[in-house]
């Protein structure tokens, strides 16, 4: 794509997010009528397709009509449209659903989701597809978590900033909890004070513990309900009920985004997915989103689940060669040194370097992977807790953004080069301040794609769940007996 063409582009829609679109309804709407919780996601190929989700309190059509951007933008005559098959009526509302194929790559556009017989449209949304070239970015937050109109609101000052630190970013990744108890007004807040953003770009959601979880006021079949996510990972019961695990592609980078509510331990199909999925992906660079973190210093990290899920995903990263694991769930901002094996890689290799007029000091080469909790978007942030052994001597930084101020993330991938900045938004200024960064730069030559056909089908699950549970437990237990508890001893004798 035309990178001055690009740039222009980039900042009508950054207006398109700040400020929302107009609407293009045909007639008044009611509080009964409107188009509501609009989101767009990827679908099967980051280049020419794109997913849409929205809900009515009325069985209305499922309509999508897509134009090209521009600088007026306000006529979808000679639209692309699509029309979805099949509403679903859940907590009392319509759930609608469709897919847009056959889209241009590297290209800018304007959407709007409704019912075309009625003329009842959602406001004017905005995306860009995936050019293919290897130089991207994109923005992460995590745990929103909000139980109020207010508090929403206060995220999203988050997520506003975020995008004016970088209103070229491409998508949005949310690592999950978009909300805390899980009610209807809790989702319709959520979508309304993100709507600026939500409808003018593409997310990448995660599934969260309060997104529903049979393991959360039994609430079930929620996250798959409030975003159109292609997988074929629903046919899995335990992920029907508790969310959903995909990927895709997006320049030269895979996406993992897994479901780690489905635990206890996590389910065997959706372990040998995360392989068949990395060693058949021939791109460069290798990300895993996640919910709940493998490292951090939050409350969670040494409870049950946890201690299972470190056991269990940790060697699966290592196979895969996973280069970056973006979590939340722990509310702190956590960032690990290179880990492989559950410990720091030693003699990692830094070199400073210009890159955009900057000195960027790149770990050069690096094995293993990196993580990163990127705190809370939202109001509800924890203190540092020490973490079970080996999290400590796995730290690079660490910090409770307690009372100061919501965080997000900007990763940027330049071929061989990727790099991440972190950012806090001060609570009563709104000032942006960097507090964390990391870079790698890499051999991208090598790039490989291996046979890899573990079986999947949720089928498995009933066989190996029984013994994968004991082992998981068995081995939990082992960890508080003669690790967590001599810490905590060895602690209060200090």
């Amino acid at each position: 794509m035309n990178k001055t063409f690009k740039r222009a582009l980039a900042a009508l829609l950054c207006l398109c997010l700040l400020f929302g679109g107009a609407s293009f309804a045909s007639y008044a709407q009611t509080a009964d009528d409107a188009v509501t919780r609009v989101s767009c996601t990827f679908s099967t190929d980051s280049k020419t397709t794109r997913n849409f989700c929205w809900y009515t309190k009325t069985a209305t059509g499922s309509n999508v009509q897509i134009v090209k951007a521009s600088p007026s933008g306000n006529s979808f005559d000679g639209a692309l449209k699509f029309t979805g098959e099949k509403v679903t009526k859940f907590r009392g509302q319509y759930c609608h659903k469709v897919t847009a194929t056959g889209l241009e790559a590297g290209t800018y556009y304007f959407y709007r989701v409704g019912d075309e017989k009625l003329g009842l449209w959602s406001e004017k949304g905005s995306f860009v597809t995936d050019d293919g070239d290897k130089a991207f970015s994109f923005l992460t937050i995590a745990d929103v978590q909000a139980s109020s109109d207010e508090n929403f609101a206060h995220a999203a000052l988050t997520m506003k900033a975020a995008i004016a630190t970088d209103p070229n970013a491409e998508f949005t990744v949310n690592l999950g909890d978009f909300v805390n108890d899980d009610t209807n007004d809790e989702w319709d807040w959520f979508f309304k004070n993100f709507a600026f953003s939500n409808m003018n770009t593409t997310m990448a959601p995660v599934a969260g513990n309060h997104d529903g979880n049979i393991t959360n006021k039994l609430n079930i079949n929620v996250f798959n309900s409030m975003f159109n996510l292609t997988n074929d990972n629903t046919k899995s019961i335990v992920n029907w009920v508790n969310g959903v695990y995909y990927s895709f592609d997006y320049g030269n980078a895979h996406f993992i985004v897994l479901n780690t509510n489905d635990m206890y331990p996590m389910t065997q199909s959706q372990r040998n997915w995360i392989i068949n999925d990395a060693k058949t992906s021939a791109a460069d660079w290798k990300i895993v989103l996640m919910h709940r973190a493998c490292y951090s210093v939050g409350k969670n990290i040494n409870k049950p689940d946890t201690i299972i899920m470190r056991d269990v995903l940790l060697p699966l990263f290592d196979k895969a060669e996973i280069d970056l694991v973006y979590a939340g769930h722990d509310h702190t901002y956590y960032r690990s040194k290179q880990v492989k094996g559950d410990r720091p890689v030693k003699n990692v290799v830094y070199e400073t370097k210009e890159y955009n007029g900057e000195q960027i000091e790149f770990a050069v080469n690096p094995e293993g992977s990196v993580h990163i909790c990127p705190s809370t978007a939202g109001t509800k942030r924890y203190v540092l807790y020490e973490g079970i052994d080996p999290i400590t001597e796995c730290s690079a930084f660490e910090m409770s953004t307690r009372d100061k101020g919501g965080c997000f993330t900007t990763t940027t991938i330049d071929g061989n080069k990727l790099i991440v900045k972190s950012y806090l938004v001060d609570d009563e200024t709104q000032e942006i301040t960097e507090i964390d960064r990391y870079a790698i730069e890499k051999d991208i030559s090598q790039s490989r794609v291996e046979k890899s056909d573990l079986p999947t089908s949720p089928a498995i699950d009933a066989v190996t769940g029984p013994v994968n549970f004991v082992y998981a437990f068995a081995r939990m237990i082992f960890k508080y007996l003669f690790v967590l508890l001599p810490q905590a001893i060895r602690s209060k004798v200090k």
